[in-house]
Order: C-alpha cells, then structure tokens, then sequence
C-alpha cells in the first residue's frame, strides 16, 4: 500500500487470500456479552509500539492469552506476533520493549499479522489495563492495512478493579500497583506477551470480588467499567 492510499484513506488492496480470510472472521457470530464467565471465553491484550504517541507511532507487536471459564488462563492458547516494520524504532524505545532492529524488519507482513491476530481472536471480547491505548493502536493499524472499522468489544481493568476495591482507588493507578497488591510476578515486563499474562492473573485475581459483587458476565465488567469512569470524571 502507498503513502497516497494511507494519506487519502483508500482502502488496501488484499490477495484473494486475504480477503477471504477477512470475510471468514467477520462472518463470525458475535458474542454473547450476557453469557455467565464460565461460558465465555476473553482475550487479554497488551501491545508494543515505536512509541507513546497515538497519532505518529505504530504498532509493533501485539500479545495475547485467553482466559476460559473467567478462571483459566490457557498459555497453549495465547500469541505473540511482530509486524514486520519498514523503519525500526529508535534505540531508547527498543531498550523499553526489547524486539530489536532484526527482528522488527524480519516480523510477519503487516497484513497476514493481522490477520493471525483476527483469527486466534475469534470474536472473543477483549480485555486490557488502560485499554485505550492499546485499543487505538489496533484500531488504526486493522484501518491502515485491512480497511476494517473494528467495533469490538473491550473491558478495561484499570477501572473494573478500583471499582471493586475503592479503598485503592487513589493509591493504586498502574498495572504493577495492582499486581504489587495480589502478589504477582511478571518474567518480563513491557514484552506484549508477559505483560498480557500479568493483566490476565489481575483478572483471575479480581474474580472473587466480582462474585461478591455478581458482576458475573463480560457485560456486567463492562457497565463496571462505564459506571468507575463516570466516578472518576464527577469525582
């Protein structure tokens, strides 16, 4: 694709290939938002980027885990993905996320990467720590190269839990914050995949609140999300 497609918006041309896997994974039935935890099946998300600006810097690596049942992490059934990118990112950002020059421009074509991360994700919902920046950066990158308007379905831990613990609310703000508080490790913070894992077992770890407070379905996560994000801007 050229800079005029992505400078105009012009939709990427696909292989027959492709866009046969595109219509595959939107012809999918949705999920069922209301379906008790034990019924469903959620991907916890985390993503690498050349940087923290949403507009300028890209997508370079997407990591996920499934969690079944609401308690079951399934590392058999988790990915990890580079896209291959044209310019690498510069020195001080791969020291943060450590996929060096090498392997960011030897990564999976952009298009079949996202692809691969459509088909592993099904139309499973998502969930996330601070989710916006993780769900811009996969907005746009699915945009910029499948021409897909991705309206999908996100849970944002970094309000479901100070929302069940209000107590923590202002002490605790980041992933590591709550992880510190349940006692969990990470084997390699700010590698997408790892940092996945450790917003997975916050999720688990959150579980017995949610019981507690019957937020017992992936929609019931999501009005929690809304109703701590209304708190938080009224407060």
């Amino acid at each position: 694709m050229n800079w005029l497609a992505r400078l105009f918006g012009a939709k990427p041309e696909l292989t027959p290939e492709q866009a046969e896997r595109l219509a595959a994974w939107k012809a999918l039935p949705a999920p069922d938002l209301n379906a008790p935890h034990a019924a469903s099946r959620y991907v916890v998300v985390d993503v690498e980027t050349s940087g923290l600006n949403l507009v300028k810097d890209r997508l370079i690596a997407i990591g996920a885990v499934a969690v079944l049942g609401g308690r079951q992490i399934q590392l058999a059934d988790s990915m990890e993905i580079i896209l291959q990118q044209r310019r690498v990112s510069g020195h001080d950002n791969i020291l943060i996320h450590g996929i060096g020059g090498t392997a960011q421009s030897e990564g999976i074509p952009p298009v079949d990467a996202l692809l691969t991360f459509l088909e592993y994700l099904g139309k499973s919902p998502l969930v996330a720590f601070h989710v916006a920046f993780d769900q811009t950066m996969i907005d746009r990158a699915l945009k910029t190269f499948l021409g897909l308007k991705f309206k999908h379905s996100w849970a944002d831990l970094a309000y479901i839990a100070p929302a069940l613990y209000p107590e923590l609310a202002r002490s605790h703000r980041s992933l590591d914050q709550w992880m510190s508080r349940f006692g969990l490790g990470n084997y390699a913070r700010h590698s997408a995949l790892a940092d996945a894992l450790s917003t997975a077992e916050l999720m688990l770890a959150l579980r017995e609140r949610m019981d507690t407070k019957q937020v017992d379905s992936f929609k019931a996560m999501r009005d929690l999300d809304k109703a701590q994000r209304m708190v938080n801007w009224t407060g």
